[in-house]
């Protein structure tokens, strides 16, 4: 779904206006209203993007001399969560929330130190600056500069004339630029503009940010080595100064302001171009205009400028403002079209040659479709998500449940029928295994179906309860069915779930708050499949039945591995001794630009379209559409309005994934795609939420309540079929598994496994593992054996030793799938870790040992960290220490000894730290031995090694 997370933040990042800028002055007691006497007084404002002083200078470096009583106080510039922290004194102020709300720590200058924001993530974002304890007196003198000249005379550089004197101006917005009050008459009162002298340029201010133009100086040269001058106004590309080689139109610097009103020096080094003639041009093609309608004007698409000055040597200011500081937005994205009928919708989409888009189904009859799923005929099933954002009491919800089917072919879902009503807050649904399954927090649904009259068959069951309400834009999402025969779904980060049967105790239950959980429909277990991430909202397989998801704010594409952990946008993993975790398998994310991923929200159609992702569609439809989009995956990029693809590559145990072209713009900003199937003809079903609000808000009347929308898009090779699986023998069935589109061999499978065993079925999927020489063909039936129960341990053991790797992966997640292998399969587990060439079958081996009791776990993790092939893998490491971590608790000298062999460069230092946290007296021992070990060796990890125990034994 991904309607995305804090529209306040994404606020924040693009379009901060600054508050009471607040000066980091120093200054002695006198200079102090309080009677409180502070020897040096400083204050900051504080934003995301850093400390800001009055002068403008982003983090200041804060001097004082030694023995001085310092206050820092900050004042909060937005609404945010602030405070400000001292790293080496261990000093903390409160926090502090609303807009221009302040606070303070005061403590004696005896050591230099870092200060920085507290609050997970503000310090890596760049709220952080250095405290320096100085000797002598604190000074900002700088050396004076000089005008340059032409014709002996001294040029208009600092509009000290008043006028455009020595300028050419372009365009509507250095019409009338020069001004003289501070505050300005064109920007915002309370902001500082600090001009030097009497005069200053600015293309249009806060107040007159729409319009653009160009102002021109003329040339001059350059007869000194260095030049200054002051700017301030928009981070942006098309708002900024540059120095022009006269005669060759060769830009030798440019610069913008950080968005911020007040004045910054920017120092120029022109040694290469001494008696060169140059001229200075300032440029605002940046209008501010939004284009999204929910999102307000960029009033910071103005530029200001003063004082151009040379100087004979290199200028110092303490407020200097430096290209590297400063993160400059793109200019917004065009968007064409917003707020259209459905048909109108489709008409301006634009698709690669040879496809088309079909409006499916529009409002009345849908409206706020928020999941989907087909059935065995090819219909679509589709939630209506009316309950969202609020759940309501009790058994007064309004979600409902429609079944659409189109009968003749024409891509119109002419037929429409109401399956059930009156559910509350559902965000996810699959069928099969004899009813409609539903995500509905805090509930996970079973309604058994009537399958003839369309009608459920019973009341709705609460197969599990204890989902969590905190973010309802990030509870149980996105169910499907894996090759397995499980439910798979995902779950948010920020949405905090303790999981179990209605009924269960807390020792009962399992925590998630980020990743992908599954659920047998037969047996009824739940289980954590892989935990991390942000806030997944599509989950699919490829052709080896390896998931993928599709999630935002953080890079955007993983590759889910059983038992893994993978990167986090916030909180903490549930494992204290994680210490690290998996990472994206894409070398790309859809944004540009360096303030992170809100900031390139609209502004980012050259990289996908910005962060924010829903739904997530891996084609396996077929032979009909081209050979290049197959086995790639498909998910909708919210912000940008666009469907993107990436590309799988195998990559070690995994994958890499890099971006290919877009496959469709809607290009209309209401557009919400929120997950897109195949059908049985290979052609393609979404469903679009379409709201002008694209960000998810606990306020209701935020949404709009009355549209949505259903689109088909096909292929000119595409050819409508009808079918109805329910009614197929079971061999058909099982002659379904060697069908090139996926559709078939899913819905298939999914048949067998509610019709349970049989020998014949099992007999044929047997034949088609032995014989058939394609592996995906292999693995269907594999998964087919496995859901109808048809493999004995002795059949899957046996298939340790296949030629194939994914053949071996497969056999080891199946054998392992109870959580307990025999003796003999667990032998050869040992074998395979010690022999086998593939690094795949070595990640499904650690996957396996997280399912089992850590005490059978020894001789596998004893070969597989040994593994120097694979110290550089993308998993690998990671996974052989979830696995293996728990050893430690068991037997800690034989944990340590395992660890010195060990190839993994991380896991000598992450056993370190395991052992330390035992916190017992043997534990400290051990590690004093290891140390007195590790110094008969001189090499360079060993030191660190040694480092390390000597920093936790201080402890």
């Amino acid at each position: 779904m991904n309607l995305i997370r804090l529209f306040v933040f994404i606020l924040v990042l693009l379009f901060i206006h600054p508050g009471n800028c607040v000066q980091a002055q120093q200054s002695k007691s006198s200079g102090v209203q309080d009677t409180t006497r502070f020897d040096r007084d400083y204050a900051l404002e504080a934003t995301m993007l850093g400390y800001f002083a009055k002068d403008g200078s982003r983090n200041p470096v804060l001097r004082a001399n030694k023995g001085d009583r310092v206050r820092i106080k900050i004042t909060n510039g937005e609404l945010m969560t602030h405070d400000i922290s001292l790293e080496k004194m261990g000093i903390k102020s409160k926090t502090i929330m609303e807009k221009g709300a302040s606070t303070s720590i005061i403590f004696k200058a005896d050591q230099s130190d870092t200060y920085f924001c507290s609050v997970p993530g503000h310090r890596a974002a760049g709220m952080v600056g250095n405290f320096e304890v100085v000797e002598g007196a604190i000074s900002d003198v700088t050396i004076a500069g000089r005008l340059p000249e032409k014709n002996g005379q001294p040029l208009n550089l600092n509009f000290e004339a008043g006028t455009l004197k020595d300028w050419t101006a372009t365009g509507d917005a250095f019409v009338n630029p020069v001004f003289s009050a501070d505050p300005s008459p064109v920007h915002e009162k309370e902001m500082h503009i600090g001009l030097e002298g009497k005069h200053f340029i600015s293309s249009g201010g806060t107040t007159n940010y729409k319009l653009t133009g160009t102002l021109t100086s003329v040339p001059f040269k350059v007869t000194q080595p260095f030049a200054a001058f002051r700017v301030s106004g928009g981070a942006l590309q098309d708002t900024r100064v540059e120095l022009v080689l006269a005669g060759f139109d060769s830009v030798i610097f440019h610069i913008t302001g950080q968005g911020r009103a007040t004045l910054q020096p920017a120092v120029v080094d022109l040694q290469p171009y001494l008696n060169k003639e140059i001229f200075i041009r300032i440029i605002d093609n940046e209008t501010g205009i939004s284009q999204i309608p929910y999102i307000p004007n960029d009033k910071w698409a103005h530029i200001n400028f003063d004082d151009f000055m040379f100087y004979p040597s290199r200028p110092e200011f303490p407020n200097e403002l430096k290209q590297k500081d400063i993160i400059i937005l793109p200019p917004l994205d065009p968007v064409l079209h917003a707020g259209l009928s459905g048909t109108e919708a489709a008409k301006v989409m634009t698709l690669p040659k040879g496809f088309k888009i079909t409006l499916a189904a529009a409002e009345p009859e849908i409206i706020r479709p928020i999941s989907f799923t087909t059935d065995a005929r090819g219909r679509l099933w589709v939630v209506e998500g009316h309950t969202y954002p609020v759940p309501a009491p009790e058994g007064q919800g309004k979600d409902r449940i429609l079944i659409f089917e189109d009968t003749n072919g024409d891509g119109t879902l002419d037929k429409r029928k109401v399956f059930a009503e009156g559910l509350n807050l559902v965000s996810g649904i699959e069928v099969g295994m004899g009813g409609v399954w539903l995500g509905a927090a805090p509930y996970l649904l079973f309604i058994p179906m009537d399958a003839k009259n369309d009608k459920p068959a019973g009341p709705v069951q609460k197969l599990l309860d204890g989902w969590g309400l905190d973010d309802t834009h990030e509870v149980l999402n996105n169910l499907r069915w894996g090759p397995d025969g499980w439910l798979y779904g995902t779950h948010g980060v920020f949405t905090h779930s303790n999981v179990g049967k209605p009924g269960a105790t807390d020792a009962q239950r399992t925590k998630i708050n980020a990743g992908v959980w599954r659920f047998h429909p037969v047996t009824q277990q739940f289980e954590v499949f892989a935990e991390g991430s942000s806030n997944p909202w599509g989950i699919d397989f490829n052709d080896y039945g390896h998931p993928f998801i599709t999630v935002c704010v953080i890079p955007h594409m993983y590759h889910v591995i059983q038992g893994a952990r993978y990167q986090r946008q916030a909180g903490e993993h549930f494992n204290p001794y994680t210490f690290d975790d998996i990472k994206t398998i894409a070398d790309h994310v859809h944004w540009v630009g360096e303030r992170g991923p809100h900031a390139g929200n609209f502004r980012s159609a050259s990289a996908g379209g910005g962060h924010a992702h829903a739904g997530a569609m891996i084609y396996l439809g077929g032979d009909t559409w081209p050979k290049e989009y197959r086995n790639e995956i498909f998910m909708n990029n919210i912000n940008g309005a666009r469907l993107n693809i990436d590309h799988f590559e195998r990559a070690g145990s995994g994958y890499a994934a890099t971006h290919k072209n877009d496959f469709l713009a809607m290009n209309d900003s209401w557009s919400q795609w929120l997950n897109m199937k195949y059908d049985p003809s290979g052609s393609v079903y979404a469903i679009d939420w379409y709201d002008k609000n694209q960000c998810h808000s606990p306020n209701p009347d935020v949404h709009n309540k009355t549209m949505g929308r259903i689109f088909k898009i096909t292929h000119e090779n595409d050819k409508w079929v009808q079918v109805d699986l329910s009614k197929a023998t079971d061999m058909e069935l099982v002659n379904y598994q060697l069908n090139n589109n996926d559709w078939y061999v899913r819905q298939a499978r999914t048949i067998l496994q509610e019709r349970g065993p049989n020998k014949k079925v099992h007999k044929a999927l047997k034949e088609m593992l032995a014989n058939n020489p394609d592996v995906t063909r292999k693995l269907r039936a594999m998964w087919a054996l496995h859901v109808t129960k048809g493999f004995t341990e002795k059949e899957l053991t046996d298939l340790l030793a296949h030629e194939n790797e994914y053949v071996r992966s497969w056999a080891i997640q199946l054998l392992a799938e109870g959580r307990k292998v025999s003796p003999e399969t667990l032998k050869r587990f040992t074998a395979l870790a010690q022999s086998d060439s593939s690094a795949l079958v070595r990640l499904y081996l650690t996957s396996a040992m997280l399912r089992l009791e850590p005490g059978q776990r020894w001789d596998v993790m004893n070969e597989l960290v040994q593994k120097a092939q694979d110290k550089d893998d993308h998993n690998l490491p990671l996974m052989v220490w979830y696995a293996a971590e728990p050893l430690a608790a068991l037997d800690m000298k034989r944990f340590m000894e395992m660890a010195e062999k060990s190839k993994f460069p991380k896991f000598l230092p992450y056993t370190i730290q395991r052992v330390a946290a035992l916190g017992t007296e043997d534990s400290k021992k051990a590690l004093k031995e290891l140390n007195e070990r590790l110094g008969k060796s001189d090499s360079h990890e060993n030191h660190e090694s040694r480092m390390l125990i000597g920093k936790v034994l201080e402890k």
